[in-house]
């Protein structure tokens, strides 16, 4: 199949990138977001986000002509969408996948759909989405056909193809990766592929739409379950006075175990999400993963409670200070280090809570940000590591930033350290 134009819808942490790179093999791209800012950086050839290398492709896309941006769907050959899938609270349950986003995108890449496009479903979605989504633009399109009626004969190729990158690694991986495709017909998984292969030197392997929308999601859950392993040894250990990671390193050494470190928790878009979206279609059936996403999501709260523990401390070595002369600083608000991604962050989540409980000053180390989030931690101080731990009393890691680790390493700091991320 031949692709002249190509457009992703959403232009962020995945979008973006991926419009970016398929741009870098001289393909016209459209990207397309509602966000205004968003479009206008990336026309200046800028991009809003943090990402390595991604700067320089998006400008030499734009700087050539093969990447431009726009805040609604034009005509193309193929359509990416790339859009969030948050959750909602319905019936007393706060997991329930949200597919408005989808559902909008859906419908506006509808209107400008002719015969002989393609239409992939990147976003990560709970097992059905694909479908549904093919049944919004067939409701909006009733002139067109589409594969669940029309099988190979439809007019338009449906596929889903979740992204399987690492934040930080986004520009590699997406080209390094190998893929999993699944089109709701063959010739759909065909189509796919054939535009996977501008840009994708790994493997594409095609399955149905189901299959891969289920793939992408216990990929992240297999994940969840192994660190919530973790997260919950660290809290036994913690109980029995063990050093936890001293435990994990000796229990390493056997060939066939394999640990992963603790931490404040887990964020992302994808780990401390994905796994929802199979406990909300099966939720009698998914145990292991509902107590897996219940211990990660609970040691946000067991962090803050060693907070508190460790101003209690510095109060009683010095009786006559009281809690509201006592300053904490939170170091890290990313969901995992040297990214500027602070969504569904554990450590975003921990620095709220101390913002909010604690009468003392706050302050914040977060070197991958120029400003912090006003909503969610009003009151707070942004500075840097070293005026940090001059004003401060009580320390808090929370993210292991490549630039924390050496500060870490060489400060003498007579006050409290909490240490989630590393056994320091």
């Amino acid at each position: 199949m031949n692709f002249d134009t190509i457009s992703v819808i959403g232009l962020g942490y995945i979008g973006l990138p991926t419009a970016a790179v398929i741009a870098s093999r001289r393909k016209q791209v459209i990207g397309v977001d509602i966000n205004q800012h968003a479009v206008d950086t990336i026309n200046d050839g800028d991009i809003h986000i943090v990402e390595p290398e991604l700067d320089i492709v998006v400008h030499a896309a734009v700087k050539e002509g093969y990447l431009r941006a726009a805040t609604s769907p034009e005509p193309a050959d193929a359509f990416l969408i790339a859009v969030p899938t948050p959750f909602k609270a319905e019936n007393g349950n706060d997991h329930v996948p949200d597919l408005t986003y989808i559902e909008s995108a859906s419908k506006a890449v509808a209107q400008v759909l002719k015969a002989g496009d393609l239409v992939i479903l990147e976003s990560t979605s709970p097992v059905g989405a694909t479908e549904q989504m093919a049944a919004w633009m067939a409701e909006a399109r009733p002139d067109l056909t589409f594969p669940q009626t029309h099988g190979e004969a439809s007019d338009i190729r449906i596929a889903h193809c979740p992204e399987r990158v690492l934040p930080g690694h986004v520009v590699r991986e997406l080209v390094e990766n190998d893929r999993v495709i699944g089109g709701m017909t063959a010739k759909c998984s065909a189509a796919a592929t054939a535009l996977y292969q501008i840009f994708v030197e790994g493997e594409c392997i095609t399955t149905t739409a189901r299959t891969a929308e289920m793939a992408k999601l216990t990929e992240n859950s297999f994940r969840d379950v192994n660190i919530a392993f973790a997260n919950e040894l660290s809290i036994i250990c913690d109980k029995i006075d063990i050093s936890v990671w001293e435990l994990i390193r000796l229990a390493n050494r056997h060939p066939r175990v394999n640990i992963l470190q603790p931490g404040p928790g887990v964020g992302g878009h994808c780990i401390a999400v994905d796994p929802w979206f199979i406990v909300s279609e099966t939720p009698d059936e998914a145990r292991l993963i509902r107590t897996a996403r219940e211990v990660n999501d609970g040691k946000p709260q067991w962090v803050v409670d060693k907070v508190n523990e460790a101003v209690g401390k510095y109060l009683s070595a010095n009786p006559d200070k009281t809690a509201r002369d006592v300053t904490i600083a939170c170091f890290g608000l990313a969901f995992k280090p040297d990214i500027d991604d602070l969504r569904e962050s554990p450590a975003l989540k921990i620095a709220q809570s101390v913002v909010t409980n604690h009468p003392g000053e706050v302050v914040v180390v977060e070197p991958n940000i120029q400003e912090l989030p006003i909503e969610k931690l009003s009151g707070a101080l942004l500075l840097d590591q070293q005026e940090a731990f001059v004003r401060s009393d009580v320390v808090v890691l929370l993210v292991n930033h490549k630039a924390f680790k050496e500060a870490f390493s060489e400060v003498e700091f007579d006050g409290f350290i909490v240490d989630a991320v590393d056994g320091r």
